[in-house]
């Protein structure tokens, strides 16, 4: 397992997604009520048990999981951590509330994308005790104890049922997928995001649009409420912290704009989804030529947010606009 470091009592817990690393994070914060803010994959809950154990939080320690929103490689563990915690009480946006006490429509959802490769990517998320969810409306706090707590905003767009989390003792925002997803660069300082040996380089943002729920209006509210936060730091839940936080949300909103621009130019010459994704990839490439430099690194994070699911999300929003009665 690697676990890392970032400071005032906050650690890094690399969930090891379908055997990747620095992919998907999970972040605990130690005190007098520890808390876990992401839980991974189903078939990653063994390694943050583990993980959690290594730092000192037993089965009747953990105060509180939260999670950003439920996604499969976000809140697919919250089944096997809940079980495994059973103090811990479970904080979610209140839109998917519902679907951690019965994920059984969820699964089913996540079945018929996936196919014959559900369990191996994501394993099975199992049933919380409703009266162990708290849920959070459009904004609330979990307890960190000693005076310190996250402050939880929603901040829809990825997702309806997505959370931003600001620690009141650090200024961290725990991001989830709102602004997309940070690759930092090779060599990359673990506490900062940015590269070791130039302060001045920071990593690859690539914009998280999957269907069914991406509308670019909610996302970029949600971008300018996560700017008026005046955090100091971004966790990515792929993958890290940055510090230079709103040189990255404006990056963010770049690379939204400029793939639904892309995505509705090719709907303009009505180009199917193949011929589509060529478009895209043509005219990102040099935008993203550091990390296509990196093969490996590219292809698990293509894995994990496929250009074509950020084109089919993107092409449904825009079906939607037009799909709106005529004023």
């Amino acid at each position: 397992m690697t676990i890392t470091a970032l400071g005032a009592d906050v650690h890094l817990i690399d969930t090891a997604m379908s055997g990747y690393a620095g992919i998907t994070a999970a972040y605990a914060i130690l005190g007098s009520k520890p808390c876990l803010v992401e839980t991974g994959t189903a078939t990653s809950a063994k390694t943050v048990v583990e993980a959690l154990g290594s730092l000192g939080v037993g089965p009747d320690d953990l105060a509180t999981i939260v999670v950003t929103h439920i996604h499969l490689d976000h809140a697919g563990g919250v089944g096997d951590l809940a079980a495994a915690f059973p103090r811990a009480r479970i904080v979610v946006q209140e839109t998917g509330a519902r679907h951690l006490a019965d994920p059984s429509r969820l699964m089913a959802s996540a079945r018929r994308v996936f196919g014959s490769a559900m369990d191996e990517i994501f394993g099975e998320l199992l049933p919380t005790d409703a009266a162990r969810i708290d849920a959070i409306g459009a904004q609330g706090r979990v307890d960190l104890g000693n005076g310190r707590h996250l402050e939880g905003h929603h901040t829809p767009g990825h997702a309806r049922h997505h959370l931003g989390l600001v620690d009141s003792a650090t200024g961290d925002l725990y991001v989830g997928d709102a602004a997309g997803l940070y690759i930092p660069p090779e060599d990359a300082d673990p506490v900062t995001g940015l590269a070791a040996d130039d302060a001045n380089e920071a990593g690859t943002m690539l914009p998280g649009t999957p269907p069914p729920d991406f509308d670019l209006g909610l996302t970029l509210a949600s971008l300018g409420r996560m700017r008026a936060l005046g955090s100091t730091r971004l966790l990515f839940s792929h993958y890290g912290p940055i510090t230079r936080v709103d040189e990255s949300l404006e990056r963010a909103e770049q690379e939204l704009r400029l793939w639904v621009g892309l995505v509705r130019e090719a709907r303009s010459e009505q180009l199917d989804l193949d011929h589509t994704l060529t478009l895209v990839r043509e005219r990102t490439k040099d935008r993203y030529a550091a990390l296509l430099a990196r093969p490996e690194v590219a292809a698990k994070f293509e894995a994990l947010s496929s250009s074509t699911a950020n084109v089919v999300g993107i092409s449904r929003w825009l079906e939607s606009l037009d799909a709106e009665p005529k004023q």
